[in-house]
């Protein structure tokens, strides 16, 4: 029986703020384990079933937002990669009245404490890990980026496929859904939203 892939939902990055941490993902990323471009996630799983009420509710909540920075850029160990943690009140607050309307709707993972950040190394070795969270501490801390609207996502058992795109206020035009890494021809594949 086939039945709707569940969905993502991504904040929009500036563009030039994206390519910044999307190279920084490449560069660090296994290749062939990396399937999507480089996104601050905000749900990671929500029922497909569910997509034209999730799609209402994202549309509302951008409708009368303004874009805003997220701050922070200071590496996190994950134990076999890093992220670069990210914060805002806006973002918390977004996210958190966002959290509110699909309780229903949230998994396990979803409910825990939301603690923004862009995965930019993962299933590499835990030394490969270290060093590289030891790098990027002692580096200048990654600029401020600023937040757009919100990307909705199907996640196909590997790569994400756009299904809406919901711009702030003052942001209509400039919220596309950024490219993805080239697609590997042979190997493991990513099997978990990352």
């Amino acid at each position: 029986m086939l039945t709707d892939p569940p969905l993502i939902v991504t904040l929009a990055i500036n563009e030039a703020d994206f390519l910044v941490l999307d190279g920084l993902r490449r560069r660090n990323f296994p290749p062939l384990r990396n399937l999507v471009p480089a996104h601050v996630t905000l749900f990671h799983r929500l029922p497909g079933s569910a997509e034209a009420a999730i799609r209402a509710e994202l549309a509302a909540a951008c409708q009368d937002r303004q874009p805003f920075l997220l701050t922070g850029g200071q590496p996190r160990l994950l134990g076999r990669g890093v992220a670069l943690a990210y914060g805002s009140p806006e973002l918390q607050e977004l996210r958190g009245r966002l959290a509110a309307r699909f309780l229903p709707l949230l998994t396990a993972q979803d409910r825990q404490p939301y603690r923004p950040h862009v995965t930019i190394q993962n299933k590499v070795a835990p030394d490969l890990a270290r060093a590289l969270a030891l790098e990027l501490a002692a580096s200048p801390p990654q600029p401020t980026i600023t937040a757009t609207g919100l990307l909705l996502w199907r996640y196909l058992e590997g790569p994400w496929q756009p299904a809406a795109a919901c711009p702030f206020a003052g942001a209509a035009g400039t919220v596309r859904f950024p490219a993805g890494p080239p697609r590997p021809t042979s190997g493991p594949g990513n099997r978990e939203p990352g």
